[in-house]
């Protein structure tokens, strides 16, 4: 009998250690899922801390914080169709021929692939601009490269305007 539990002491001890060391296996397994989960937490702060100076630039006519924000080959479509580089933009703002009264961004989604990421929105706005009053909800993409000192900046931008069925975009009613 005392071999009997002997043996029981033991396999019990031997089971104990599989278990633990199962748990440091999974709890090492789970550390990079962890730490991955815990990057991309971070680069979505980091791209949603751009977007609020994206805004409050954008509302104040910030031409110097927009100019750290875009990247020197940025290019948008605007919902006229028409291209703008980085230079039009700021001298859009500067000059006051754009200048936004109200901007409430909602519905925001952002992508990663790699050093991108993609960050769709709902843009509901009140503008003035050369042709006049501008004011509706607008769809946009914003594409953000991160460069090689780490630092993110915008490269693309397209907006497209929202029109409910039976409506006509303001482009077609001209």
């Amino acid at each position: 009998m005392p071999k009997c539990v002997l043996g029981q002491s033991k396999s019990r001890r031997l089971q104990g250690f599989r278990v633990a060391a199962a748990a440091i296996t999974l709890g090492a397994l789970a550390l990079p899922a962890y730490a991955a989960l815990s990057q991309r937490e971070e680069r979505r702060h980091q791209i949603d801390k751009l977007e609020d100076a994206w805004r409050s630039a954008v509302l104040s006519s910030n031409t110097k914080a927009l100019d750290v924000l875009l990247a020197d080959d940025y290019m948008a479509i605007t919902p006229s169709g028409t291209i703008q580089t980085k230079d039009d933009t700021l001298q859009s703002l500067r000059s006051g021929r754009v200048h936004f009264s109200s901007l409430t961004i909602s519905d925001r989604k952002v992508r990663f692939y790699g050093s991108t990421a993609v960050v769709t929105s709902l843009a509901d706005i009140q503008a003035t601009t050369a042709d006049g009053p501008v004011a509706g909800s607008y769809r946009y993409t914003r594409v953000y490269v991160r460069n090689a000192q780490g630092q993110w900046r915008i490269v693309s931008f397209e907006a497209s305007q929202i029109v409910e069925p039976g409506q006509r975009k303001k482009s077609e009613t001209h």
